[in-house]
């Protein structure tokens, strides 16, 4: 059950609000906040000084395992680790094993949400049956059944027609189509990103130009059936201009990237460390720094975790054999603080770009402080150190890419509709 709980002299901050004051939780809602509210009797107490209290962190992107795979992560197993990061809604990928392309396994995934008491789980529609790529799912029943977007999760859709036909189909349901922006027939087999470093490693390449040209035809297809289009893990500074384009011209196109992205380079990959073989594959550093700016100049719309489970034994393979994937939900916050220490961005709009935004975007009513609202909420200390390290994660995966890293901006606790579900 929610206890009523008293947030003493801490710095809140959300979309729009930045101010050091109190926050009151009473029976699971947020009753009052603002500054020296007054601390009234009967309500359990925190203070911390130095802490930033924000809302409840809204990732909409993360592949659960379950179903299918969950010698890779449950849904119990990645509950842990979303609390463990300030989580408190994350929208679940459909490419599970079977796909989420029937209503009553999106029915069945808001119940697992449920149940857990400290996630709501939000799930995306599979766009076509299977996530094959073949014949469209049934989008208007999924929608309805609760799926807030529609996607093939790590498969792009290829196909120009099928693409077409789903942007103008779920035009109809007021959904968005969510793409893997990378072309498959530049992509297949490969594992970096062309140029001297994967010569020289001696691995298979993927051109970056893979992510532009998908880019670039699914804007295209926007415009031409008025249908919305949503591009995840964004890399690349051509795409983004693509998008930026797009947006100044009215096309109905928004995107998201993932802390790889914007903090780790292709250097990372090392002495062929598997643990940061991703898909997209990780860029050159010029390609960092367009989605740094691109996040600073609102382009990108959200940050994601991107979080890809992956066994030990997918990654304890060659480079070019391993599977591609990292976790990401205990590092989501800390890593994107990185650009806050850094000036790249200030601490509202990186609150706003994990919370509010990928909020509106998936179309519900999370990521906000306000009077009545729900008390999602995360405590976090910016400036306090912990350092990543595989084995020791919060959840099952542990195949993290910033394995060994000293991180500043640790959780102190999270809250889930006035519960505490995570805590130091």
């Amino acid at each position: 059950m929610p206890s009523d709980t008293f947030f003493a002299d801490v710095r809140i901050v959300a979309d729009g609000i930045d101010v050091r004051g109190d926050l009151l939780v009473r029976d699971g809602l947020i009753a009052d906040f603002g500054p020296s509210l007054g601390r009234p009797g009967g309500v359990s107490v925190i203070h911390e000084d130095g802490a930033v209290l924000c809302p409840g962190l809204v990732d909409m992107r993360v592949a659960l395992g379950e179903p299918g795979f969950e010698y890779r992560e449950t849904i119990a197993s990645a509950t842990a680790a979303a609390s463990a990061g300030g989580i408190t809604t994350l929208a679940a990928l459909p490419d599970s094993q079977p796909a989420i392309d029937d209503p009553a396994l999106a029915h069945l995934l808001i119940a697992r949400g449920r149940e857990t008491g400290a996630v709501t789980i939000l799930p995306y529609g599979a766009v076509t049956r299977g996530c094959k790529g073949e014949e469209l799912a049934e989008i208007g029943l999924l929608r309805e059944a609760g799926a807030v977007a529609f996607t093939d999760g790590t498969r792009a859709i290829a196909s120009t027609g099928l693409m077409r036909m789903a942007l103008a189909y779920a035009r109809g349901f007021g959904a968005r189509i969510v793409q893997h922006p990378e072309d498959p027939s530049l992509a297949r087999g490969g594992s970096a990103t062309e140029g001297e470093l994967a010569a020289r490693l001696g691995l298979p390449a993927i051109p970056a130009a893979a992510e532009a040209i998908l880019v670039a035809r699914d804007i295209r297809l926007a415009a031409l059936t008025g249908g919305a289009v949503h591009f995840a893990h964004v890399s690349t500074g051509e795409a983004l201009s693509l998008i930026r384009r797009a947006k100044d011209e009215g096309v109905s196109v928004t995107c998201d990237t993932a802390p790889p992205y914007f903090d780790l380079n292709e250097n990372a990959i090392g002495d062929y460390r598997t643990f940061v073989k991703l898909s997209p594959p990780l860029r050159r550093e010029e390609e960092r720094l367009a989605v740094v700016a691109g996040l600073a100049d609102g382009t990108i719309d959200a940050i994601a975790s991107d979080h890809q489970p992956r066994d030990a034994d997918d990654k304890r393979l060659p480079f070019a054999q391993a599977s591609a994937g990292g976790v990401g939900l205990a590092t989501l916050l800390s890593v994107t603080l990185v650009r806050v220490h850094n000036g790249e961005l200030s601490l509202g709009a990186a609150v706003s770009l994990l919370t509010s935004r990928p909020a509106a975007l998936l179309g519900v009513n999370a990521g906000r402080i306000a009077k009545g609202a729900a008390a999602d909420l995360c405590l976090f200390h910016p400036d306090r150190i912990w350092k990543v390290k595989s084995g020791t994660l919060p959840g099952k995966a542990q195949n993290t890419p910033f394995d060994g890293r000293a991180l500043e901006g640790t959780v102190l606790g999270t809250w889930k509709a006035g519960r505490r579900v995570f805590g130091l």
